[in-house]
């Protein structure tokens, strides 16, 4: 079976927004002012809560220490969840081509480092939980990627086979699972990355989603 695996944020939809909000309203909690902004840290956003957090101590000229930052992580996830889909959107033809691979017969599947509880909530919130046979999130194995277990148990889950599947992603996290798993990857240039994606050299690149479909017939031949 032809299987497609995709990253979620930064690939399927932009959720930068309300992950910063999550983590600026942990700044707020303490007193401060907002630290992040989405015109310029949105790909720190992407990184995930730890990253976020760390930017806006830096920025406070604060050290964190452990504890201070599991309160505030714990905080920033409780946040999240709560307003998991405020400003977070699809990116553009991404349902389209998710209706036109199902068709076409292809298995598709979710691999994110996204808390699993937190993906299903947000894909469904999204409106396209039934396009997807399997979801691995961060916690649903005792690996996540880069580290090829991740993928190759999402491809496993839907019943694929590593030779012919592909990732989709948006950044070196996603290049190297692919890479370490031997999975052809394509990488999106409308992520906050952009075409910077070029320069780790995936087996395709993806501009739109209205292109994917394409694309797949020649990296996974019948």
């Amino acid at each position: 079976m032809k299987s497609v695996i995709f990253d979620l944020d930064g690939t399927l939809a932009d959720t930068s927004g309300d992950l910063l909000a999550a983590a600026n309203a942990c700044f707020v909690k303490m007193g401060e002012k907002p630290q992040l902004k989405t015109e310029t840290d949105a790909g720190t956003a992407l990184k995930g809560g730890r990253a976020m957090l760390n930017l806006g101590f830096s920025r406070l000229g604060v050290e964190p220490s452990e504890e201070l930052m599991v309160e505030n992580y714990n905080r920033l996830l409780e946040v999240y969840d709560q307003n998991i889909d405020d400003h977070t959107f699809l990116y553009d033809g991404a349902e389209t081509c998710l209706k036109e691979l199902t068709l076409q017969g292809y298995a598709l599947g979710i691999c994110t480092n996204k808390p699993e509880a937190l993906a299903e909530k947000l894909i469904t919130r999204l409106g396209i939980r039934h396009y997807f046979g399997a979801l691995l999130g961060a916690d649903t194995l005792p690996v996540r990627k880069p580290d090829a277990g991740h993928l190759l148990g999402t491809i496993k889950e839907l019943g694929g086979n590593p030779s012919k599947s592909v990732l989709i992603g948006d950044t070196a996290t996603d290049r190297n699972a692919a890479k370490n798993a031997w999975v052809s990857c394509i990488l999106v240039t409308f992520g906050p990355d952009g075409r910077d994606v070029t320069e780790l050299e995936p087996e395709g690149l993806l501009d739109h989603y209205n292109d994917l479909p394409d694309i797949l017939k020649v990296m996974i031949p019948n």
